[in-house]
């Protein structure tokens, strides 16, 4: 199987995104960074969702950074419970796992299994990317180590999920976004706007999954309760959206990304109303040399048989 570290903000689709990294993928590591809920949250949500896959193989949990790059230790960022509910998993409370997190940081592990296993391993982004950038500006070496990265982040010159103009992971941490995009490893970008026209589980998807009757797709069930309801109100999406999920079904399976596009792509970091706006420039009118692979089409009822898979 191939290799993986997985880094998430986990919850909501982060956590279907991870039961599908550990469906597909050899799973390295779960790192986790700043990000839709309170810290220890997400490190508590990511060790539940581990325990209810039950792997076969032991996955160690890492905490990285809290905050982005550019913040004082004190300061927060805007997390989401909102969207996800105040555990982020739906208000469903789960028990604590068995298992607790590790005690190095998130940044020394990516390296130091980088290093170790030079270009076995891919990273699948689907948070803000701080603990990337991170890794990447303590040690560059590992540049070259490194496949390519599989980032879930901004939009493709559509609206944004937290702003009219940013998607979250981006507008959390652009600085880090920036960092990562220009690192030179090879990246495919999946962005929101792939997320909501093919992504989306409405009501008959939910009841179909609920029928699987199996703990793979309880747990789908209880952790979208608040963002089904969020979605339908807020951004007039009817069904629940898995952007990270379909981050990871990509980079599992390559056929389903039926469309992709090398583009020059860039963050803005400074913009009093586009912060985190990714600049995807499809005509080149900057005349840089394409930096990213863009998913732009996938087949949608691939991506669903997947998930199907994964909750069986």
């Amino acid at each position: 199987m191939r290799k993986v570290i997985i880094d998430t903000d986990t919850a909501g689709d982060d956590t279907i995104a991870l039961l599908t990294a550990l469906h597909y993928f050899k799973v390295e590591g779960v790192t986790i960074t700043g990000g839709n809920v309170d810290f220890d949250q997400e490190v508590e949500n990511a060790l539940y969702t581990i325990q209810v896959a039950n792997p076969k193989e032991y996955v160690p949990v890492y905490k990285g950074f809290e905050g982005p790059l550019l913040t004082s230790v004190t300061e927060r960022h805007q997390t989401v419970e909102d969207v996800h509910g105040k555990d982020g998993m739906g208000d469903s409370f789960f028990e604590k796992a068995k298992q607790r997190h590790e005690q190095g940081h998130a940044v020394d592990f990516i390296i130091e299994k980088v290093k170790a296993n030079p270009g076995e391993i891919n990273v699948l982004a689907i948070a803000p990317l701080t603990n990337i950038a991170m890794a990447i500006k303590k040690d560059p070496s590992i540049i070259k180590d490194i496949p390519r990265i599989y980032i879930m982040g901004g939009t493709n010159n559509s609206h944004g999920n937290i702003t009219a103009a940013a998607e979250y992971n981006f507008w959390v941490d652009p600085e880090a976004a920036r960092l990562v995009l220009h690192s030179r490893v090879p990246i495919t970008l999946v962005g929101w706007d792939m997320c909501t026209k093919y992504s989306i589980m409405d009501d008959n998807d939910h009841r179909e999954i609920e029928q699987l009757s199996t703990t793979g797709s309880e747990f789908f069930i209880k952790i979208n309760r608040v963002v089904r309801k969020f979605n339908k109100e807020v951004h007039r999406l009817n069904g629940t959206t898995h952007p990270d999920t379909l981050l990871v079904a990509v980079a599992a399976n390559k056929d389903l990304m039926t469309r992709s596009a090398n583009y020059f792509v860039d963050v803005e970091t400074k913009g009093e109303l586009t912060r985190g706006y990714s600049m995807i420039d499809i005509n080149n009118r900057s005349g840089k040399e394409p930096n990213v692979c863009v998913c732009e089409e996938v087949n949608r009822s691939m991506f669903k048989d997947q998930l199907l898979q994964v909750l069986m």
